[in-house]
């Protein structure tokens, strides 16, 4: 009688604990969509420094900001997309090299991919300047960042 419950236990857990993310988070992540008019988002600016808010960008702003906090100006968190629109100052932007700015896309993706969110990144015309998302659409499905997502060119990871 035992073994039955032990058969059980994988399957349950599965089913608590699923491999793939939920359907939030496989939705394909592009820049279409409104940046600010959102009901649900939640702005960094409406959170104190020292509030906790998930996922959390204030210490990821002090340490990879690479120009000491001049080039992220806001976030804004969206909790039922599981998504979260980077706002960036577009001068410094545009001094960053492509491997700058991929290792900044890279580092605040891995933060909000913790907490299970997707990043977009946006200058302050509302730009779409990359993408850091889960593709479901691959096989096997992995994260995926887009420094040019008008475009051809994304970088695919495990």
């Amino acid at each position: 009688m035992k073994r039955k419950y032990f058969k059980k236990i994988p399957l349950l857990l599965f089913l608590i604990f699923p491999l793939f993310p939920t359907s939030a988070q496989t939705q394909p992540v592009g820049c279409d969509g409104e940046l600010w008019l959102q009901k649900s988002e939640i702005m960094a600016t409406e959170t104190a420094k020292g509030e906790v808010t998930i996922p959390n960008f204030w210490w990821a702003k002090e340490q990879y900001d690479p120009f000491g906090g001049k080039l992220v100006r806001d976030w804004l968190t969206y909790p039922e997309e599981k998504r979260i629109d980077l706002v960036v100052n577009r001068e410094f932007w545009s001094l960053m090299d492509y491997l700058g700015r991929y290792r900044f896309v890279n580092q605040f993706g891995m933060v909000a991919r913790e907490y299970g969110y997707s990043l977009r990144v946006f200058n302050q015309q509302e730009k779409c300047l990359a993408i850091y998302a889960y593709d479901n659409s691959s096989n096997p499905p992995k994260w995926e960042i887009n420094l040019e997502p008008n475009g051809q060119n994304s970088l695919q990871f495990d």
